[in-house]
């Protein structure tokens, strides 16, 4: 990775932390609440990843459709994560197979 990628990754993160400011409030709180628990469990691809910036999207037009954030999301925020990440591999994935197991075999 070279200069010119860090900096247009940069610019990239500058431009998507721009689109979650101009949410309304409700969706911004959500927003960040999403971002900490998948930061946590998503996939190992989301800084790069087009999981956030969809999210952004899928917000922005809930905005212009009117409807509030748990409207579109449901009252779960974790469980709808869950929804959007099932299929991916995961940091926890990575640990437990560089412990020589399968992910999803804690211990067994």
């Amino acid at each position: 990775m070279g200069i010119q990628d860090i900096v247009e990754g940069k610019k990239q993160w500058r431009a998507h932390v721009a689109r979650v400011k101009a949410l309304p409030p409700d969706y911004r709180i959500v927003y960040k609440e999403m971002q900490k628990y998948l930061f946590k469990v998503g996939p190992i691809d989301l800084p790069d990843g087009p999981l956030l910036p969809g999210i952004v999207d899928f917000f922005e037009e809930g905005v212009a459709a009117r409807k509030g954030v748990l409207e579109l999301i449901g009252e779960d925020v974790a469980a709808f994560c869950d929804g959007l990440v099932m299929d991916s591999r995961t940091s926890a994935d990575a640990y437990q197979e560089s412990l020589g197991g399968r992910p999803g075999t804690a211990g067994t």
